[in-house]
């Protein structure tokens, strides 16, 4: 996560914002208030799937207990059709 203060932020913000979006790296903004921290539109998109699927028990336990299949047992990536 990049860290960064109001005033420099500022002075860089286009520059910031092709960052986070093409490498999807978060960015702190530190100001005199508080912090606020920024995140590209795909990384918020994930966070916010990832939080609609952990509302779903049956999903929730789907996915932990898949957590747990050795990499051996899984279907190669090669092979998924989507």
């Amino acid at each position: 996560m990049l860290n960064i203060n109001i005033t420099n932020f500022r002075k860089n913000i286009f520059s910031i914002l092709e960052q986070t979006i093409k490498f999807n790296e978060p960015v702190n903004v530190s100001t005199k208030d508080g912090n606020a921290v920024m995140l590209s539109e795909e990384d918020c998109n994930g966070l916010m799937e990832t939080l609609y699927l952990s509302t779903m028990p049956a999903m929730k336990e789907k996915i932990l207990e898949d957590l747990n299949v050795p990499l051996e047992e899984c279907l190669p990536e090669d092979k998924v059709q989507w």
